[in-house]
């Protein structure tokens, strides 16, 4: 763990985390930087959507990485419009 901000994308995150800690279906990336943790997690409508906001954020320097994150975790809505669609969770 080397306080590196990885980005990607996955259909189920617990499964692709538990790949980056200890298989070799693991991103090569991140096979030197075990443990890795999740920080943020986004739910997509689809793939297309997940893969341009992923893109997005690796252009980022690992300083504007930061300051997205330190948006999105004090619960701002930053992500919207310029970072893809948010999806709210219905209420039963």
């Amino acid at each position: 763990a080397d306080k590196t901000l990885y980005t990607g994308i996955t259909t189920n995150l617990e499964r692709r985390v538990g790949e980056h800690n200890s298989s070799i279906l693991g991103a090569k990336y991140t096979s030197a930087r075990r443990p890795v943790r999740i920080v943020y997690s986004r739910w997509f409508r689809n793939r297309s959507n997940a893969s341009k906001v992923e893109a997005q954020i690796k252009k980022l320097n690992r300083q504007q990485k930061i300051e997205l994150l330190k948006k999105c975790l004090a619960g701002n809505r930053y992500l919207r419009g310029r970072w893809g669609p948010q999806r709210t969770k219905k209420k039963n």
